[in-house]
């Protein structure tokens, strides 16, 4: 029993004493650790890029509906096509992303004119046109809503709604100089997260961008001459 007892004791001992494999049971226990930690990493960067990528979106948009339209006898004519060919290239520039089948785009025309109808300058959200799948709170217009048929043509049934103090969210309004126009962008993104709810929650990331018009635009209405184009109207949800 003796000779057991000292053999047992040497085995312990001996296996106290051996520093092979330490560095792997360390390993071990710090793994889990150095995984959420990178997991986190990579999480957080994903979504700040994702946020830098829709807020450069609205940008990109806003900037691009200020500058088209048809020029005739130096006045410029923003037509139905030109707000079609701005929202397909948002959707091209996000296609990373899926910006337009987890996400809406509102271009918002804001004016202050007097119109035929006016006895004087009047600040309206004339037209809005939209581009994406998703519906209902937290992806419409944050701003308020017009009708489709609002825009279409000169008359005051379709002038849209008033807005004598802007549009935007408290403390950062946008107003249209007088006699002019302001495209405003409103971006609402449903963020899917890399690693499910482990890091983030699921959550919807909202940019807004504007820009004036640069162009002698006419504001009667947004023009659509033959052949004429399917209005992007926002009572549509497409990608």
């Amino acid at each position: 029993m003796i000779d057991i007892a000292s053999h047992m004791a040497d085995k312990l001992r001996t296996l106290r004493e051996d520093g092979r494999g330490v560095a792997l049971t360390e390993f071990a226990y710090s793994l889990p650790i150095v995984l959420a930690i990178g997991g986190w990493g990579v999480e957080l960067s994903n979504l700040a890029l994702c946020h830098l990528r829709v807020s450069q979106y609205a940008l990109n948009l806003a900037d691009h509906a200020t500058r088209v339209g048809q020029a005739t006898s130096g006045v410029t004519s923003f037509r139905e096509n030109d707000a079609n060919d701005v929202l397909r290239g948002a959707k091209l520039e996000g296609t990373g992303i899926a910006l337009t089948t987890r996400g809406r785009i509102t271009i918002s025309s804001l004016e202050n004119i007097q119109q035929s109808y006016d006895t004087q300058p009047v600040q309206r959200i004339h037209w809005q046109r939209c581009l994406g799948l998703p519906s209902g709170a937290g992806y419409e217009s944050s701003y308020g809503s017009v009708t489709p048929s609002a825009g279409s043509d000169g008359t005051q049934s379709n002038a849209g709604i008033t807005v004598p103090n802007g549009i935007g969210d408290p403390g950062r309004l946008v107003s249209a100089p007088a006699n002019s126009g302001v495209m405003f962008v409103e971006i609402n993104y449903m963020y899917k997260p890399l690693f499910g709810t482990l890091f983030v929650a699921p959550r919807i990331i909202h940019y807004t961008a504007s820009f004036l018009v640069r162009d002698n635009r006419s504001f009667v209405q947004i023009y659509n001459p033959s052949p004429s184009a399917v209005p992007s109207t926002c009572d549509q949800h497409t990608a």
